[in-house]
């Protein structure tokens, strides 16, 4: 397993910050999810969350409000 994956963290406003950098998947989805169910993450402060991998694509994203929005359950796809 390589250490590809990066956190971010998005505010309102457009703000952000990289929580984790070049990280193992296991570590980056733990992360996220404190993310997510963090006081910033219930009350609105941290208002999306991604993951991206080595070439800066998106494996995951959460969005306040909505929840995960990628990647699709499997029920919701098409």
């Amino acid at each position: 397993m390589t250490d590809e994956y990066n956190v971010v963290q998005f505010f309102p406003g457009g703000d952000y910050e990289y929580v984790m950098r070049n990280v193992d998947a296991k570590t980056a989805v733990e992360r996220a999810q404190a993310l997510t169910e963090s006081v910033g993450g219930r009350l609105g402060t941290t208002e999306r969350v991604i993951i991206t991998d080595g070439g800066d694509c998106t494996n995951f994203e959460w969005k306040f409000g909505v929840g995960v929005t990628f990647p699709q359950r499997a029920h919701d796809k098409p």
